[in-house]
C-alpha cells in the first residue's frame, strides 16, 4: 500500500515549469515555421539584388520620412542594438531568471540572443546577404527581436505569476515596440532596408522560439529518467 502511494506521488509530482506553456506550444511552433518561411521568401523573392526591391521602395521612404521628425530618437536608437547595451540587457534577463531559480530561462537568454546574432552576422550575411547585394538580414533587428522574443517567452508563464497578466502583456509589448523602433531607425538612417529589418526580426524570433521549445523538450526527457 505504501509502495503504491509512493509511486502515485512520484507520478503526480510536478516537473519543472515549461518555458512555453502547453496551450501556446503549437502556436509557438507555427510562428517558428512562419518566421523561417518569411526569411526565405524575402531573400528569394523580394530582396533587391543590389537595388531596392519593391517592398523596400514602398516602405523605406515612409519610414525615413516618419522617423525624420524625431532626430533625437535617431541619435540613440541605433546604439541600443549595439553589442554593449545588448550584453547588459541579456545579462539582466539571465540574472532575473537566476534569482527566481528559473534556470531554463537563464539558459535561453544567455544562449539564444548570441546564437541569433551569430547566425545573422557570420552565416546569413556572408552567404545570402552577399549573394543578393544587401546587408541581409539586419543584425540590429535580429538582436533586438531576439531579446524581445525572450522577454515574451519568459513573461508567458512566470513562476508564481505575481505580476498580473495584463501587466505582463504590456511589458512584452513594450519590448517588441523597442525592437521595432530600433529596426525602423536602422532603415531611417539608410543602414538597412525594410526587407533587411523584417528578415532580422524573423531570424531573432525564430531562434528564440526554437531554443525555448528545445529546452522544454530536453527538460521533459530528463524528467523521465529522474527517480
Amino acid at each position: 500500500m505504501q509502495l503504491g502511494e509512493l509511486r502515485r506521488g512520484s507520478a503526480s509530482k510536478p516537473g519543472p515549469r515549461r518555458l512555453v506553456p502547453g496551450p501556446l506550444r503549437w502556436l509557438a511552433a507555427a510562428l517558428l515555421v512562419a518566421c523561417v518561411a518569411l526569411t526565405a521568401v524575402l531573400a528569394v523573392r523580394f530582396a533587391g539584388y543590389g537595388l531596392p526591391g519593391w517592398l523596400d521602395s514602398a516602405f523605406d521612404p515612409r519610414i525615413q520620412a516618419g522617423m525624420s521628425r524625431f532626430p533625437r530618437l535617431l541619435d540613440w536608437l541605433p546604439d541600443v542594438g549595439t553589442r554593449g547595451p545588448v550584453a547588459v540587457m541579456t545579462l539582466a534577463l539571465a540574472l532575473a531568471c537566476a534569482v527566481t531559480r528559473r534556470w531554463a530561462g537563464a539558459a535561453l537568454a544567455i544562449v539564444a540572443v548570441p546564437v541569433a546574432t551569430g547566425l545573422t552576422e557570420y552565416a546569413l550575411k556572408p552567404t545570402i546577404g552577399e549573394a543578393i547585394g544587401q546587408a541581409f538580414p539586419s543584425g540590429h533587428a535580429t538582436t533586438m527581436f531576439a531579446l524581445a522574443a525572450t522577454c515574451a517567452v519568459l513573461l508567458a508563464d512566470p513562476p508564481g505569476r505575481r505580476v498580473p497578466g495584463g501587466i505582463r502583456l504590456m511589458l512584452a509589448f513594450a519590448a517588441l515596440l523597442l525592437a521595432a523602433a530600433v529596426a525602423a531607425a536602422m532603415v531611417a538612417i539608410a543602414a538597412h532596408t525594410f526587407t533587411d529589418a523584417v528578415a532580422g526580426a524573423a531570424v531573432g524570433t525564430a531562434v528564440v522560439l526554437a531554443g525555448a521549445l528545445v529546452l522544454d523538450l530536453l527538460a521533459s526527457r530528463a524528467r523521465r529518467f529522474m527517480p
